[in-house]
């Protein structure tokens, strides 16, 4: 989507029929009963996104149904993103959302056209396709039925709870297409999750949701990350994250060093000054003037971890080449839910968010 298309006298000769003389902007902020957020629907160009480059999520498809999200996790390595439509990164990410109204109608349209490698779609890699406005949307289920109609793989990350909406529907899909579920839990403590977090489902409903994942027998990782220095990175803190994981019966798992990308590190940064002034100097010397933790800090977190994995007899994660997110299972395995599922983890703080 590019916002110039998004003006009230732009026409779009690509549009769908019917929408060529049609202003691309469908619905103005701001919108009753959603607590101070606000929607911008529009009409968008394309639904699949190729990821260009080698590196980390590079060659892969992706689909975002909304920019901006009602989250409001202060690391969000996303935010910058909504720099790109002349908005702040910081409060308006949070709370003024982009909508692609016609998600669907594109999404089949494109895949119904040239692009007949997509054999792999990833959603939940830029913004939360379950964030609250999913709820009023739901745009996700005809997401997923196009998807399975084309054979494509599905990989879903997510912190919203709304997922367990889906789950009838994931599991019906995963008989005909992989599908692989992953839910993010960061913070393992009730007061810092809302103060980091403040606009996301509770840790214990995220992992009741990882309880009902299993249920509905599919297999659900859970990215325990990202690892914030000096407030999730203590013993103990890592050991109820394990814990409580393991316990939810999770069948894998993943952790990393919070990464500061522009966007994100000014609206962290901003928080942390302020909460927690006396960590300045400990995110100074873990992170300098870059977005990544040194490799000294990386290291010790490896160290952290191992004796938890062996611990809780957790093993490494099993993840996508070129992405690092949970692998879909093969065509071949049985989806069905086991007695004792597996149970794996991995502390690869080098090379996730």
């Amino acid at each position: 989507m590019r916002w110039e298309g998004q003006t009230a006298t732009h026409v779009d000769a690509d549009a769908l029929p019917g929408l060529e003389e049609r202003s691309s902007v469908l619905e103005q902020w701001p919108t009753p009963d959603f607590d101070g957020a606000a929607f911008l629907e529009i009409t968008a160009k394309s639904a699949l996104n190729r990821v260009p480059g080698d590196g980390f999520m590079g060659g892969s498809w992706t689909i975002n149904p909304y920019r901006g999200c009602q989250h409001a996790c202060r690391y969000c390595f996303a935010r910058n993103t909504h720099t790109y439509l002349d908005l702040d990164a910081g409060a308006d990410f949070d709370s003024r959302i982009v909508v692609k109204a016609n998600l669907v109608e594109v999404l089949e349209r494109e895949l119904a056209g040239p692009r007949r490698t997509v054999d792999a779609v990833q959603l939940g890699t830029n913004t939360d396709p379950y964030q609250r406005a999913e709820g009023r949307y739901q745009l996700m289920p005809g997401v997923l039925r196009a998807l399975a109609r084309h054979g494509a793989s599905i990989s879903i990350l997510t912190k919203g709870t709304l997922l367990r909406r889906d789950l009838p529907l994931l599991s019906a899909i995963a008989r005909d297409v992989p599908v692989s579920v992953a839910m993010s839990i960061a913070i393992f403590d009730d007061e810092l999750q809302q103060q980091v977090e403040p606009g996301t489902p509770t840790t214990r409903s995220r992992l009741a949701t990882v309880r009902a994942v299993r249920e509905a027998g599919l297999d659900c990782a859970v990215f325990a990350m990202p690892v914030l220095p000096g407030l999730t990175d203590t013993p103990e803190h890592l050991e109820r994250a394990f814990a409580q994981i393991a316990e939810a019966g999770a069948t894998s798992a993943i952790t990393s060093a919070l990464h500061l990308r522009p966007g994100a590190r000014e609206w962290y940064l901003g928080w942390l000054r302020e909460a927690h002034p006396h960590l300045m100097p400990l995110y100074g010397r873990v992170y300098g003037r870059g977005a990544y933790a040194k490799r000294e800090y990386r290291e010790w977190l490896r160290e952290q971890t191992r004796p938890l994995l062996r611990q809780h007899r957790l093993a490494p994660v099993r993840t996508t080449a070129g992405t690092g997110l949970a692998a879909p299972p093969p065509r071949a395995k049985q989806l069905a839910s086991t007695s004792e599922p597996l149970r794996a983890v991995t502390d690869s703080a080098a090379t996730l968010f």
